[in-house]
């Protein structure tokens, strides 16, 4: 039975035959890389933990190696751009809510929800102004992009104000908005020019030389306004309400250029980057979704987005796009650093650009050098040779020697600086030091701050130089003003007594003078008058 079964097997032949392709796997749909998606995601990723609170705001020093400010809480925490760690913290008595550098990277203004402005010495790290006039929180301040002088800040009192900061005044109070102001930013190419956004959905745009203190342009967003950022022309901003960005021709009259509504969540922040030394610009914003998109509003399409672990708040690039940072609503910051490798491209790329439109302005320049021989032999003398009679001789100017009071009245220690210049001795000094007091407002705070021994040092300059002619019309009222405040305290000590008698006694004697020289005056004048008959 089984060699039957296993013949019929043998003769059994296949009528067709058909070939076995392989089982095909699912492909992965990958999007092709783009130029954006190429550069930002060279950013190498560092993660800054542990400031307690959510990042408020972010700003970036226009000056290299531009180090940023963090607001957290109740402290802004200066960071290093090349090692990303702490460098300096400024502590404030309310939550900051805006930070913003001045122009040359040595200030730094922050306000906070008390309604104060603060305005910082960077490198010091003390206060040198305060500047109190908003009836609510202040939510944004701004240092003009090229003036020195002036700031703008906008609170919840619906007040946008513009200040004299030298003088600590407001110069005129903006008003216009009919809710909360919440943002604002600064025209970088009018320093009297900028923009506020509010809670009312509208941007009002405001020229600094208007008298009336009205705005020249108003927008409708549509949305309450959470941030307002200017693009790198001047004639054009950006704005966040909602879940929508968009961009805005002031130029145009106000005309709404491109919206991009990818966020699923409130965007919260807006900012500006380049990609590149010379690439193109794009608006970056973040949102509470997590998630950040980078948009071309030249194309009006978003080029790229990634994706955080927290909702975020606030973002900020670089001057020279090194650096981004983006802060988070759990406190921390999201810091990414240009890769080394990809920023030597990109000054290569702009080096051999450079190199070629300057080839001819090199030829030229060397032509110039060798029709001067004197060059070389400049560059070849050592240090010890000596002008020949031909030469001229430039002498170094040398720089002005401060003295111990005067750099203790450069940094606001005022009564440091009025003991310093009694212990000198030198009256003119003293005299020059109390005047500036005087023009400062300060010379009755350091009287009633004065300690005992500091007082009496006070006392006897006044007791010696109070009736000297030349002083004497500032030392009398200051002898009254220091009676009159500090007047139980010195006449409870033994060691004042002594000090007081002599001044007394120096003050009849003084009105003695005066006196007998009135009553020769009374003789004279008829005589004169007579003469000159």
């Amino acid at each position: 039975m089984e060699e039957e079964l296993r013949v019929r097997l043998n003769d059994h032949q296949p009528s067709k035959i058909f070939p076995v392709k392989p089982k095909s796997t699912p492909k992965t749909l990958s999007k092709p890389e783009t130029p954006d998606s190429r550069y930002w995601s060279s950013f190498k990723p560092h993660s800054i933990p542990n400031l307690v609170s959510s990042i408020s705001a972010v700003a970036f020093s226009p000056i290299p190696p531009h180090s940023f400010a963090v607001a957290h809480s109740t402290t802004v925490s200066l960071f290093s751009s090349n090692t990303l760690t702490t460098s300096r913290r400024f502590s404030f008595k309310d939550v900051v809510s805006s930070v913003s550098f001045r122009s040359d990277g040595a200030l730094l203004a922050a306000s906070d929800l008390s309604g104060t402005v603060q305005v910082f010495d960077v490198k010091e790290r003390m206060a040198l102004r305060s500047l109190r006039s908003h009836k609510a929180a202040a939510r944004f301040v701004k240092y003009p992009v090229h003036d020195k002088l002036h700031l703008v800040s906008g609170g919840d009192d619906g007040v946008v104000k513009y200040w004299d900061v030298a003088g600590g005044t407001v110069i005129s109070d903006l008003i216009g908005h009919k809710d909360y102001v919440r943002c604002g930013d600064c025209s970088p190419v009018n320093d009297s020019m900028f923009a506020t956004g509010s809670y009312d959905h509208t941007i009002k745009v405001w020229d600094a030389r208007v008298g009336n203190s009205k705005w020249i342009a108003e927008i409708n967003h549509g949305a309450p306004v959470e941030d307002i950022v200017y693009l790198p022309s001047g004639g054009m901003i950006a704005t966040a309400g909602l879940n929508s960005v968009k961009v805005w021709d002031l130029i145009g009259g106000g005309r709404m250029v491109c919206s991009m509504e990818s966020h699923n969540k409130t965007v919260t922040c807006l900012s500006v980057g380049r990609m590149g030394l010379e690439g193109e610009n794009r608006i970056v914003s973040c949102s509470l979704d997590g998630y950040m998109k980078v948009f071309d509003y030249g194309r009006g399409k978003v080029t790229y987005s990634m994706r955080f672990p927290a909702p975020l708040m606030s973002v900020g690039i670089s001057p020279d796009s090194s650096v981004r940072v983006v802060g988070g609503s759990n406190g921390m910051v999201f810091a990414g650093k240009k890769k080394k490798k990809a920023r030597d491209e990109e000054e290569k790329k702009k080096a051999s650009v450079m190199s070629f439109w300057s080839v001819k302005s090199e030829v030229d320049e060397s032509r110039r050098r060798a029709l001067r021989p004197s060059y070389f032999r400049y560059f070849q003398r050592g240090q010890s040779e000596k002008p020949s009679k031909d030469d001229y001789l430039v002498k170094e100017s040398k720089g002005v020697k401060l003295t111990r009071h005067d750099k203790l009245l450069k940094k606001f220690r005022h009564k440091e600086a009025l003991v310093s210049v009694l212990e000198e001795k030198k009256p003119a000094d003293v005299v020059a030091v109390m005047e500036e007091l005087v023009a400062r407002r300060k010379i009755v705070k350091c009287v009633s701050n004065l300690e005992e021994g500091e007082l009496g040092l006070l006392l006897g300059f006044l007791q010696r130089y109070c009736t000297v002619e030349r002083y004497s019309k500032l030392l009398m009222a200051l002898t009254k003003k220091v009676l009159e405040t500090r007047g139980e305290e010195i006449n409870g000590k033994e060691e004042f007594k002594g000090i007081l008698r002599n001044l007394k006694r120096e003050v009849n004697q003084e009105i003695k003078i005066q006196q007998s020289l009135l009553e020769i005056q009374g003789v004279i004048a008829p005589l004169m008058r007579i003469a000159g008959r």
